[in-house]
C-alpha cells in the first residue's frame, strides 16, 4: 500500500499556455527563447508540432495548449525548454508559451480530486490555484493518445 504524498515546497516555473497558468518545477527548466523558426515535417501527432534548433540541438516542440485548451497555439510564441527522461537518457522538450513565465516559490501539495495523470499536484499562487505537470507523463499520455487515434483511424 503506498503512502499518501505529503507537500513539498520547491521552486516552480509559472506559464502561460493559452488563457490559463499552469507550472513546472524549475529544476527542469533549462531556458526561455525566444520566438525561432519552427520546422513542421509530415508526422501522425497532433501533440507534437514540428521541432526547433537550439544551441545546435533539435527539439521537439509538445503544443499544451492543444492538450490543456483544446486550442492550437498562436504562431508568435516563446518556447519553455525543459529537460525530461526517457529511461536513462536526458532529453529536451519545448513547449510554446504566451506572455510571460514567472519564478515562484511554494508549497506543492497532492492533487486530489479527478485530475489528470499527468498532474503532480497543486501550488497555491495567490487566490489562484495551478497544477503543477509532470512533464514525462505530460508527454507520455498525450503520445500514446495520439498514436491510439492514428491507428484507430487506420484500421477503420
Amino acid at each position: 500500500m503506498s503512502e499518501p504524498r505529503q507537500a513539498v515546497s520547491g521552486a516552480f516555473v509559472l506559464l502561460q499556455v493559452g488563457d490559463g497558468r499552469v507550472a513546472l518545477p524549475a529544476e527542469i527548466v533549462s531556458e526561455l527563447a525566444p520566438p525561432v523558426r519552427l520546422h513542421s515535417f509530415p508526422h501522425s501527432s497532433r501533440f507534437i508540432t514540428g521541432v526547433i534548433v537550439r544551441r545546435g540541438r533539435i527539439v521537439p516542440v509538445y503544443d499544451a495548449n492543444s492538450v490543456l485548451t483544446r486550442k492550437n497555439s498562436s504562431p508568435q510564441r516563446f518556447y519553455l525548454i525543459a529537460q525530461r527522461r526517457v529511461g536513462k537518457v536526458a532529453e529536451m522538450g519545448a513547449i510554446p508559451v504566451n506572455g510571460e513565465c514567472e519564478l515562484v516559490s511554494a508549497e506543492m501539495r497532492p492533487p486530489g480530486g479527478d485530475r489528470p495523470a499527468y498532474v503532480a499536484g497543486t501550488i497555491a499562487v495567490g487566490e489562484q490555484l495551478l497544477e503543477v505537470l509532470d512533464l514525462e507523463a505530460f508527454i507520455a499520455s498525450n503520445s500514446t493518445r495520439d498514436d491510439d487515434s492514428h491507428a484507430t483511424q487506420v484500421q477503420s
